[in-house]
């Protein structure tokens, strides 16, 4: 198993990055809050997880320890496979996750793309118990006291990362807002991927 990579930063992309490692660039497929994170040019290590199928080797890679345990935790559970299980951290960090999965919190599951409420039921069923459970983030879900996730900062950082300047990022960011005021009125989480790609049209338009 490869369980991280360290290198330079040599390429961005809205769904992964490349990071030369040795000589060889490694392509690494990654969250857009992970991806947030990286810089062109710079080095970086990142956790990652290889899947192995019959016809192809893909490799996961994820910002803390903690995200990969969880990405490969969840691709325990009856129909959850690495792109799902990638998409359930694109949406929602690992705490979140262990609420949802705790509380069953199906309508929470269900913000995923590709998970619906009876794929959420199973994974509530097949997860629990295994994800852990902190008592702080539980009570605050209980409460109703969570926290909108912080999809402009990752947009933004995302943007600055591919090599837009923070002026530009701004602009992006203010061009799709109306889009994420939206999800969340129909009372969706939004997301940072589609965001992300909206906001790179829209500075393709300019």
């Amino acid at each position: 198993m490869i369980a991280s990579v360290r290198g330079q930063v040599t390429a961005i992309a809205p769904d992964g990055a490349v990071v030369e490692v040795g000589g060889v660039g490694v392509l690494v497929h990654c969250t857009p809050g992970t991806l947030a994170t990286l810089r062109m040019g710079e080095e970086t290590r990142l956790a990652t997880s290889l899947v192995v199928r019959e016809e192809s080797l893909t490799l996961f890679g994820f910002a803390t320890e903690d995200e990969r345990g969880t990405f490969e935790m969840l691709q325990t559970a009856s129909g959850v496979g690495p792109k799902v299980a990638l998409a359930m951290l694109a949406v929602h960090t690992p705490n979140a996750l262990r609420v949802a999965v705790a509380s069953a919190d199906v309508k929470a599951l269900t913000r995923v793309p590709g998970v619906g409420p009876k794929g959420a039921q199973r994974i509530i069923v097949d997860l629990k118990n295994k994800l852990g459970t902190p008592e702080e983030a539980v009570n605050a879900a209980l409460d109703g006291r969570a926290v909108a996730p912080a999809w402009r900062g990752q947009v933004h950082s995302g943007l600055v990362g591919l090599g837009y300047s923070a002026r530009d990022a701004d602009e992006a960011v203010a061009a799709v807002e109306p889009q994420a005021d939206a999800e969340m009125a129909e009372g969706r989480t939004p997301q940072v991927a589609p965001l992300l790609k909206a906001a790179l049209r829209a500075l393709s338009v300019r």
